[in-house]
């Protein structure tokens, strides 16, 4: 047996037996990775010196590993409440997913985040109110898609892994939009 072969096995196996774990771990590694991605772009295409921010990151790892198990219970739910792959089995797990986890999530996101930065519930809500209608907008052009792939093709065990694989584009652009003003101020200063 081929290495592929025994890797492949060997994620199928953890992914059977602790698959709550897995996918806490796979969300909050992916969202410390997309957060490293823009940073790491603004590092690179920035004209001043600015420096990699690991506590920011480690906020994302930790919202992502918070999320974990919402993503965990939420996929098992439409799954449960709403069975097979039928185009409108289908469109009806994209509809659910578009009007309660998506505001959830992106609430959850920005809410966790500014709570961890310490600003509070008032600063928190200050930033819902200026990002959360551009996070929602682009969320409806990204995820349908995604989605429509994920529950048509994926087996329910992997759904968490295959979402925390896409979110990985996603979480750049959250990366992004969360910290916007923070990249663009740190470039004025240096």
């Amino acid at each position: 047996m081929n290495v592929a072969k025994r890797a492949i096995i060997k994620i199928d196996a953890i992914f059977s037996k602790n698959l709550l774990v897995a996918n806490v771990v796979t969300c909050g590694t992916l969202l410390g990775i997309g957060d490293a991605c823009v940073q790491g772009m603004n590092i690179v295409i920035s004209k001043k010196k600015t420096k990699f921010d690991f506590e920011r990151t480690g906020r994302m790892i930790v919202i992502g590993c918070a999320l974990g198990p919402f993503n965990h219970l939420w996929y098992a739910t439409l799954d449960k409440f709403i069975k097979g792959v039928s185009g409108k089995a289908v469109f009806q797990k994209i509809l659910c997913d578009q009007l309660v986890a998506g505001p959830f999530f992106c609430t959850t996101f920005l809410y966790g985040l500014s709570i961890l930065e310490g600003k509070g519930t008032s600063g928190a809500t200050q930033e819902w109110k200026e990002k959360f209608l551009e996070i929602y907008f682009v969320d409806w052009m990204f995820w349908p898609g995604a989605q429509y792939v994920n529950f048509r093709f994926v087996p329910g065990k992997y759904r968490v892994v295959y979402v925390s694989t896409a979110t990985l584009i996603w979480n750049s652009f959250l990366s992004y939009v969360k910290h916007r003003h923070i990249d663009a101020n740190e470039e004025d200063f240096h």
